[in-house]
């Protein structure tokens, strides 16, 4: 129902890039002895005169597509296999691509990682399908069908090897989107084969912390990492879902990123010292025009507040003595209701001001009443409607908010 009001994930670039490989006929050639099959996230296949290295595995069903495609470039095994971090779409696919002679490869913190997501499973893969159920199937063909563990595990100085002639090195960037991150640095060709270092998408803000359900990024690491990229000059950068080429370019927009994220999170710093509440932060801070970063997949706006988490915990002084304890204010909504005279009243209330183009102020007065009245249809109409209107608002141009709007449509039309 949400995707016929417009709301369909199709126009978001993000869950493009994310599904361009379902009809992939052939690997792509990106230069260099480097190939490229696309998917959830893309895994690249280099070519030496000994055998060829796999970066990263993706997805179960991916790998499955894609193993052929790499079968028709070269014929030669795959050597050792790089995970630039600890998501399904890096390891997921490990099992079509694994032989007795294969070495996979992952930094140090890669197991804690994997030990942590199996632990909270459940929790995370309901976050997921939530968001991404839509964009990127069944979980089934996400996840591998037997747990694969790295022959080596890269400490945090990095290691690098040799094969056909070639030189591999992996860099640690714990900025990434899990602390076991790594980028693959080809020097003779200046290549960094990076995964999902900025996310999907080159050029946005990243995303510190997922409406799914993750753990936090750290800001500074992020921007650490960047700039120790930058650092390398690289002419080409093979991100999880894109190409970027040119030195001048990359160097450009690397200081750009990392710049704008460190002005976000000084100016969140500043912010907090000045005892300015979190929200207040949230609606005022904003990059300097040379700084601006998209907002398809991270949003400025979130990444204040993942800042001031980063640093002071669950505690916000602004919420008052409540916070401190589990009462929630729904406990009240029915005082409030009959203190107004019904849900009804509730509801016209909020519709004047969605009538004024409020809907996040509505949506705050829609839920007192739906807390009170669950199944009032006045209300459910009135969320759907202020649901909508967030979404024409805000450009309907970020994944994350798009997709969780989405499901919060979803979930009226039940």
């Amino acid at each position: 129902m949400a995707q016929q009001e417009g709301l369909s994930h199709g126009t978001l670039r993000a869950a493009r890039m994310v599904q361009s490989g379902r009809d992939q006929q052939a690997a792509i050639d990106r230069g260099a002895g480097i190939w490229e099959a696309r998917g959830v996230g893309n895994s690249y296949l280099v070519t030496t005169s000994d055998g060829n290295v796999l970066v990263n595995a993706g997805t179960l069903a991916d790998a499955r597509r894609a193993q052929p495609l790499f079968s028709a470039v070269s014929a030669a095994p795959v050597r050792r296999i790089v995970l630039t971090q600890s998501h399904a779409n890096q390891y997921g696919g490990l099992e079509v691509y694994k032989t007795p002679e294969t070495e996979i490869i992952a930094h140090r913190l890669h197991p804690e990682e994997r030990r942590t997501a199996a632990m909270l499973s459940e929790h995370y893969r309901r976050g997921s399908r939530r968001i991404f159920g839509a964009i990127t199937g069944r979980t089934e063909d996400m996840v591998p069908t037997m747990e694969i563990a790295p022959d080596r595990l890269v400490g945090d100085k990095g290691y690098a090897f040799d094969l056909g002639g070639r030189r591999f090195e992996l860099i640690w960037t714990p900025g990434g989107e899990t602390r076991s991150a790594l980028i693959v640095w080809l020097p003779q060709d200046r290549i960094a084969i990076v995964g999902n270092l900025f996310g999907p998408l080159f050029g946005n803000h990243p995303n510190l912390n997922t409406l799914r359900g993750d753990r936090p990024r750290s800001a500074l690491e992020f921007v650490t990492s960047v700039r120790r990229l930058r650092d390398l000059r690289p002419v080409l950068m093979l991100t999880g879902h894109e190409v970027i080429e040119g030195e001048e370019h990359i160097l450009a927009q690397t200081a750009r990123i990392a710049d704008a994220v460190q002005w976000v999170h000084d100016r969140t710093i500043e912010g907090m010292n000045a005892g300015k509440d979190l929200r207040a932060l949230m609606r005022e801070i904003r990059t300097p025009p040379e700084l601006t970063l998209t907002e398809e997949y991270g949003k400025l706006a979130w990444n204040v507040r993942a800042i001031w988490h980063e640093y002071t915990g669950w505690f916000d002084p602004a919420r008052g003595t409540t916070e401190l304890y589990a009462v929630p204010p729904s406990r009240v909504a029915p005082a409030l209701v009959e203190l107004a005279g019904g849900s009804d009243r509730i509801v016209k209330c909020a519709v004047g001001f969605l009538d004024r183009g409020e809907p996040l102020e509505a949506l705050h007065l829609i839920d007192i009443a739906l807390a009170a009245d669950p199944a009032s249809p006045v209300a459910r109409t009135a969320k759907r409607d202020a649901l909508l209107l967030l979404d024409r608002q805000t450009g309907g141009h970020n994944l994350w908010e798009r997709r969780w709007i989405a499901s919060e449509i979803e979930l009226l039309d039940r």
